[in-house]
């Protein structure tokens, strides 16, 4: 029997789970992001090319901003403090807004969007901001989807 209160769930909608810390965007992580997934674009090479770009500089790619999620996430309370399992279910939308310059700072802000039963727990949808330090405009807006079993 899941031990997830599903109804409390619900009637969270619409709240903000939380805001994350501060997390800087490297080159050395840049550059091992384009080793790992063999995306070497000149826009994310530290250089004169990336310099003399549309962006002034390299930029991360919008994959490492989306898969840093589990990072900028894991410093907001949890939704569910006794849970047993929480899964990764998938992604419902996912928008590169703003380029993320080497040496900004992002952050998430979470804010609880959708709840739906399933058996033994709960697939919550969270709607995250990947705030970008000094800008109006955030870097990215993710969907998540999650399981929680309870």
């Amino acid at each position: 029997m899941s031990t997830i209160d599903v109804p409390a769930l619900i009637a969270r909608i619409g709240e903000e789970i939380g805001v994350g810390d501060w997390f800087q965007i490297t080159q050395d992580r840049v550059d091992a992001f384009a080793d790992a997934t063999l995306d070497h674009q000149w826009i994310h090479a530290a250089g004169p090319r990336a310099d003399a770009g549309p962006f002034g500089g390299p930029i991360a790619h919008g994959y490492l901003t989306l898969s840093l999620l589990p990072h900028l996430m894991g410093s907001l309370p949890p939704l569910v403090e006794d849970r047993r399992l929480a899964v990764n279910y998938g992604l419902d939308r996912v928008r590169f807004i703003t380029p993320v310059r080497i040496g900004s700072r992002v952050r998430a802000r979470a804010l609880l969007a959708a709840v739906e039963p399933i058996e033994g727990g709960a697939q919550v949808k969270i709607a995250v901001t990947v705030e970008l330090e000094g800008s109006a405009r955030p870097a990215a807006a993710v969907e998540t989807l999650t399981r929680l079993h309870g």
